[in-house]
């Protein structure tokens, strides 16, 4: 499941839980991802919602950090010209019914005020930084609400630009949500900075996940889960590629990622990375 269709529960969620309207109303969510935004626009009739609109942008905002954890002036500008195109999509839309939010990198980010003052005129709505749990929580809603199951306890996960988010629940009863300090685009700029891979720096980024899933793996496990739901463009991405190489036809499984790990091991530098099923936007960029 894309990240982008989760982000319409944004609209269905706080402040907006279970709206029922006997007229149709235009709702709009924006998120502020580390490494790509989402637009997702819709109309709300009664109990339906039907998706109107969608835009992603891949800005890499996480990509544009310098050693003091400020957005370069070329990463915000990147970032700008994205709201600017939302903004003129929904400007018509009350304010009311339009939720913006920024997650890990805004978090981190030491210059964010300069960057959320120029953002906000930009898409003409304010945006407003959620906590990486609060992230995690909307995104478990998001799943439960699209993929309802309440018999199941679930554990879902999204890889993002900046962080992964975990939450596990059953129904729409969340019971654990945590945000770890790891994601695509930091990974990359930490591990494989000069565009190179081996199977040295792999064994180190994989250390370094482990050491962050330490710090919830106890609690997590004794809670447990009967399922495993992947909410992100990135897991999507990785289940793609999964099905083109003919890995595995209807799940991301442990033998699959091994696989995976060696190719991209063999292909040595990020120029070389190029499998069917892989969109040109996952395609890795020089660092």
């Amino acid at each position: 499941m894309s990240k982008l269709k989760l982000y319409l529960q944004f609209i269905i969620s706080t402040p907006f839980e279970y709206i029922v309207t006997s007229t149709s109303e235009t709702y709009a969510a924006v998120d502020l991802g580390s490494n790509s935004f989402h637009m997702i626009v819709a109309n709300s009739t009664e109990d339906r919602i039907q998706v109107i609109d969608k835009i992603k942008d891949t800005v890499r905002l996480a990509g544009g950090f310098d050693d003091k954890q400020k957005l370069s002036q070329e990463a915000m500008d990147s970032a700008l010209e994205s709201l600017q195109r939302f903004g003129q999509r929904i400007k018509e839309i009350p304010r009311t019914n339009v939720r913006a939010v920024g997650t890990n990198t805004l978090r981190k980010a030491r210059n964010r005020s300069i960057f959320l003052k120029k953002a906000n005129l930009a898409l003409g709505h304010p945006i407003e930084i959620i906590s990486g749990r609060e992230e995690a929580r909307l995104i478990y809603m998001g799943v439960a609400h699209s993929i309802y199951n309440e018999k199941e306890r679930r554990l879902v996960i999204d890889i993002g630009g900046g962080s992964t988010e975990l939450a596990i629940g059953q129904g729409y009863d969340v019971r654990l949500t945590e945000s770890l300090y790891m994601g695509c685009v930091s990974m990359s700029n930490r591990y494989f900075g000069n565009c190179t891979i081996t199977a040295k720096k792999m064994r180190k980024a994989i250390l370094s996940a482990r050491q962050e899933l330490e710090s919830i793996e106890t609690v997590y496990k004794r809670t447990g889960w009967d399922n495993v739901i992947g909410s992100s463009g990135t897991i999507l991405a990785i289940q793609e590629v999964i099905n083109s190489q003919r890995w595995n036809k209807s799940r991301i499984t442990r033998g699959a990622l091994i696989k995976l790990k060696k190719a991209i091991i063999s292909a040595e530098h990020f120029d070389n990375i190029r499998f069917d099923g892989l969109p040109p936007s996952r395609i890795p960029r020089h660092l």
